[in-house]
């Protein structure tokens, strides 16, 4: 085997190509056709419908399933069932809740050679999708028309007159192919109104028959209870009667209405950001809530205990108390009466304290051994304390002619030479400040 094919390799490959070529090309043209390959393609969703006339209706010929012009599905299978032609379409799952229990369907041929297609109106969205094997009946399906049954109808002058009419409108448009296609697109939104008015007109009918019947259905049951009609026509005339009485009182209510109303609504806003901030405290709140249940338990020995002490004690001098209470009401009255000027009063008083005792540094605070915090700023106690001091140092050295004062003397080594040089400059000095040592002194006055 092996050599036969060394032997033979080109004719074994070109056989091999010819095999993939026509495997490749019938999978080409099986796919155009619309065959579905098992296990590879995903299985359709598959609706049914019911047709009086399946005329050139073939599976497997491409005929597909329209939904405003786009493909949805194919035609498949077709049946015959008590005088229908039941036909099955294949609608591709993307499309499956497509098509609604209200759909219609018309059946028409893309070409003259009667290659048919099936038109499907989904229905209306509201409307529940249908479901797998589902049918369109007969009365929303409608069957392609041959136009030898429309002559068919016709007697024989008719269809004279008619071929004359097509004949004459052949000779008028020929040439005008695209008036003709200019006129028809200008009438589409007028078809579509219409098909939209017939749509309502339907509906209104159906509304009317409804209408028609519960009207019947309502003068029965009126019949029958004639009796309690004239009741109700007796006590709706003395409702009435009443209210014609009291027509001004329901006047002056009227016009109050608006007024109400806004301040109702006004109300109703603040009950709103009432209720925005409430939502979270009763929310906060629902921890502590939940605890008052133990803290009741908990509370009820203190309660127990308590009691006899508020029933022989505090209540009787509650009771005692109470006159005098009466008493000090009106001292009380007075009292609150004076009160903004008496706090207004304290108010100053305390301002002038706070001015005397103002004393922005604190207490003396030292930094390092001894030196004094220079930031520090005494206050108008420590000044008056300090000036008394002063004054007593001031006056605290006095003879027989009275008090004096010290003072201090600063100048230089050379001023003091110069004033113990001038005459009677020396015994001056040394007679006051004691100088002639301190000028002596290499420590203090170097000589120069």
């Amino acid at each position: 085997m092996k050599k036969a094919v060394r032997d033979h390799l080109q004719d074994f490959v070109a056989i091999i190509a010819l095999v993939a070529v026509a495997v490749g090309a019938g999978g080409y043209i099986l796919s155009n056709q619309r065959l579905r390959f098992p296990l590879i393609e995903e299985k359709p969703f598959t609706l049914k419908i019911e047709l009086r006339n399946a005329q050139a209706v073939t599976p497997g010929q491409g005929q597909t399933v329209r939904v405003s012009g786009m493909r949805v599905g194919s035609i498949g299978k077709v049946e015959l069932k008590d005088g229908k032609a039941i036909v099955r379409l294949d609608i591709d799952k993307e499309f499956q809740g497509l098509i609604r229990r209200d759909a219609s369907a018309l059946l028409r041929p893309r070409t003259g050679l009667k290659d048919m297609f099936l038109a499907v109106d989904p229905g209306n969205p509201s409307e529940p999708a249908m479901q797998e094997n589902e049918t369109i009946p007969l009365a929303n399906s409608t069957a392609d028309v041959n136009p030898d049954e429309i002559l068919s109808v016709l007697d024989h002058d008719t269809r004279e007159y008619l071929k004359l009419l097509i004949s004459g409108a052949g000779g008028g448009l020929r040439g005008r192919g695209g008036d003709l296609q200019e006129v028809f697109a200008r009438l589409g939104p007028l078809h579509r109104d219409l098909a939209r008015l017939n749509r309502v007109v339907s509906q209104r009918k159906r509304n009317l028959e409804r209408l028609i019947h519960n009207y019947g259905r309502t003068i029965t049951r009126l019949g029958r209870q004639d009796k309690e009609l004239t009741e109700l026509v007796a006590a709706s005339s003395q409702v009435f009667g009443r209210l014609a009485r009291e027509d001004q009182q329901i006047s002056e209510a009227v016009e109050r209405l608006p007024s109400a109303l806004s301040q109702t609504e006004a109300t109703l806003r603040r009950v709103k950001v009432l209720g925005e901030v409430a939502e979270p405290a009763f929310k906060a709140l629902r921890p502590a809530i939940a605890k008052v249940d133990e803290a009741n338990r908990e509370l009820r020995p203190l309660a127990i205990e308590a009691e006899p002490l508020l029933r022989t004690k505090i209540r009787p001098f509650v009771r005692e108390a109470r006159p005098y209470l009466e008493n000090l009401r009106p001292a009380a009255r007075n009292l609150a009466d004076g009160a903004p000027d008496l706090r207004e009063s304290f108010y100053g008083l305390n301002r002038f304290f706070n001015t005397l005792a103002y004393n922005p540094g604190g207490r003396e605070e030292l930094t390092g051994n001894l030196a004094r915090d220079t930031n520090r700023e005494e206050g108008t106690l420590f000044w008056l304390a300090w000036l008394a001091h002063n004054t007593n140092s001031m006056f605290n050295t006095s003879d027989a002619m009275g008090p004096f004062r010290r003072f201090i003397l600063f100048a230089s080594c050379g001023t003091y030479e110069n004033v113990a040089n001038t005459p009677g400059g020396a015994a001056t000095l040394e007679s006051i400040v004691g100088i002639a040592d301190i000028l002596d002194d290499a420590s203090l006055c170097p000589p120069q």
